[in-house]
């Protein structure tokens, strides 16, 4: 797409036209050279979002970008703004100073000043209305690219974003949140306009916010757990702070959390999900949303670990804005050193275990959750292992707890199920007081349930000693989740179950590329695998063992490589 020089002005002409009354008061930082494909990302992207641009002056929504549903969403304005003034200020971008590029910024600044409730906030149509923490989001982008245009003398870029961010702080400066995170964005984003527009309004309510602590813990994890979401979103906001506010100490979470982010990461590079309290728990992310913090604390620490991984995420992951913003990050990074992996680590706090040898590792969530065990040998995946009864129809296996015996991982899990009898003295009973009534009446022909998963890790893989004793009789089965995309052989399939198999006794494969993970031996009581009380099958190719309590099974997952 070419964006041209219109009106008869020359590239030259619009760059002094932007920088004129900068230039006046000292000259501009000089850009550094940038990644080619970096910036050939960022026009791209550029536009993309130009031809999304409504420009007709007669269409209420001029100056937004639409979504595919027709919607027009803040935050795509806010980004356009941001990756505009990073291309109209980066000399190797072909849209360099072209005014129509700083014509489309100030159409994008005008509808967010459109969008902006008497307070200063906007709305996150999906879900949030007059929300201060969306607004701070949104000013993130803004407020770059102001800080963009005060670095390098864009006068006209200031003019155009000063009115929207100004309110936007305003709102910020006393509005509320809903999640911890919020806190920070909404920090971070105050940073920012203080950065360009100072107030003391901006840093007495960052204090404020400071003041309440931060939230994370020995393990290096903030509240949400979020590894691939918001622990981005609050490296992110710690970061900014430190270089803003000139506080370096706000830095110290940011390391502990990209530290513990070393241990959470697959062979491939995937991020270990399961313990996130957020949307992102079991998705599947790697660490591209950490491009920026990981990459400014390896150039600022000169951490060759944290060097290591930026290298892995650049340039795919590099923003063309914060390279303009930071410079030191578009310089030489300090010699990249490995990252673990041989390692067997305990995550108290969170509640999470993790051992890598090479190419293989294994996660176990310690507790109440009936993922507590996966596995992954190169691209073969075990996406998890539950077991479940149809006790009473609350029999999957969550566990209370787990306990660490030795080199053994022991899950367990006490379950209960009474009858009840007629109420002494009797009382009427109705709809109104069922509930509450039953725990005045007498229980008889009381059911219970033992059942424990133990974890032992083996020469070549895992042994899991599945365990169930108590009420007799009651079905129970055992599902091996495998990730889609390999040949699974040695089983059955399952009644009436798509992608379902039984194994029925040896030893079942599952290959992907030259990956393999021979497991069983299996075990075939029955053939009912979608008991009542039980989780929904999870996707992909799951294999179930069968039988019934009393229960006790040992399966062995065995890797083999290329």
């Amino acid at each position: 797409m070419d964006i041209g020089v219109t009106g008869g002005a020359t590239r030259r002409q619009i760059l002094w036209t932007m920088g004129g009354a900068a230039l006046a008061a000292g000259a501009p930082a000089t850009p550094p050279e940038m990644d080619a494909r970096v910036v050939a990302r960022n026009d791209a992207a550029l536009e993309n979002l130009l031809r999304a641009q409504i420009t007709d002056a007669a269409n209420a929504r001029l100056g937004g970008v639409p979504d595919e549903y027709g919607m027009f969403h803040a935050g795509s304005a806010g980004g356009l703004i941001e990756t505009a003034a990073a291309s109209l200020l980066t000399p190797q971008s072909k849209h360099h100073g072209a005014p129509e590029v700083l014509e489309r910024i100030r159409l994008a600044a005008q509808f967010l000043e459109r969008s902006q409730s008497a307070e200063g906030n906007i709305d996150l149509l999906s879900t949030n209305f007059n929300s201060p923490p969306d607004t701070g989001f949104v000013v993130h982008n803004v407020a770059t690219a102001a800080a963009l245009a005060k670095m390098y003398a864009a006068e006209e870029i200031l003019r155009a974003l000063g009115p929207f961010l100004v309110k936007a702080a305003g709102g910020m400066s006393t509005g509320g949140v809903h999640t911890p995170n919020h806190r920070w964005v909404v920090c971070a984003a105050l940073a920012q306009v203080n950065d360009v527009f100072p107030d003391a309004a901006y840093t007495r309510r960052i204090a404020q916010w400071l003041a309440e602590g931060i939230d994370i813990d020995e393990d290096g994890q903030y509240v949400e757990r979020s590894t691939v979401t918001y622990n981005t979103v609050t490296d992110r906001a710690f970061t900014v702070m430190a270089a803003k506010l000139k506080r370096p100490e706000l830095l110290d979470p940011v390391r502990r959390n990209l530290r513990a982010m070393m241990y959470l990461l697959h062979p491939d590079g995937e991020v270990v999900t399961e313990v996130s309290k957020r949307q992102d728990q079991f998705v599947r992310g790697t660490m591209s949303g950490y491009w920026f913090p990981v990459n400014y604390l390896a150039a600022h620490d000169g951490d060759g670990q944290l060097a290591g991984l930026a290298r892995g995420l650049a340039p795919e992951n590099a923003r063309l804005s914060a390279l303009l913003e930071y410079p030191e990050l578009a310089g030489p990074l300090p010699p990249a050193e490995a990252l673990p992996e041989d390692y067997e680590k305990w995550f108290g706090a969170v509640g999470l275990a993790r051992i890598r040898r090479g190419r293989w590792d294994a996660t176990m969530v310690l507790k109440e959750s009936s993922r507590f065990f996966s596995a992954r040998n190169g691209g073969v995946v075990i996406q998890a292992v539950r077991f479940a009864t149809s006790f009473f129809g609350k029999g999957q296996f969550v566990p209370d707890a787990c306990v660490k015996e030795g080199s053994k991982y022991v899950f367990r899990q006490s379950l209960s199920a009474p009858y009840y009898q007629p109420l002494a003295p009797p009382r009427k009973v109705d709809y109104k007081n069922w509930g509450a009534l039953r725990a005045q009446r007498r229980q008889t022909q009381v059911c219970k349930l033992r059942q424990s998963a133990t974890v032992v890790e083996q020469k070549s893989g895992f042994e899991l000693r599945l365990q169930s004793n108590g009420t007799p009789g009651v079905p129970l089965a055992v599902e091996i989740s495998l990730r889609e995309g390999g040949v699974l052989q040695g089983c059955r399939p399952a009644p009436h179950v798509v992608d379902g198999w039984v194994l029925e006794k040896d030893f079942a494969t599952y290959r992907v590329g030259g990956d393999t993970v021979r497991f069983g031996p299996g075990a075939a009581g029955h053939l009912l695998t979608q008991l009542r009380g039980a989780e929904t099958k999870l996707p992909g190719q799951s294999v179930y063992l069968t039988g019934y309590t009393p229960f006790d099974q040992t399966i062995r997952f065995e890797f083999r490589g290329a």
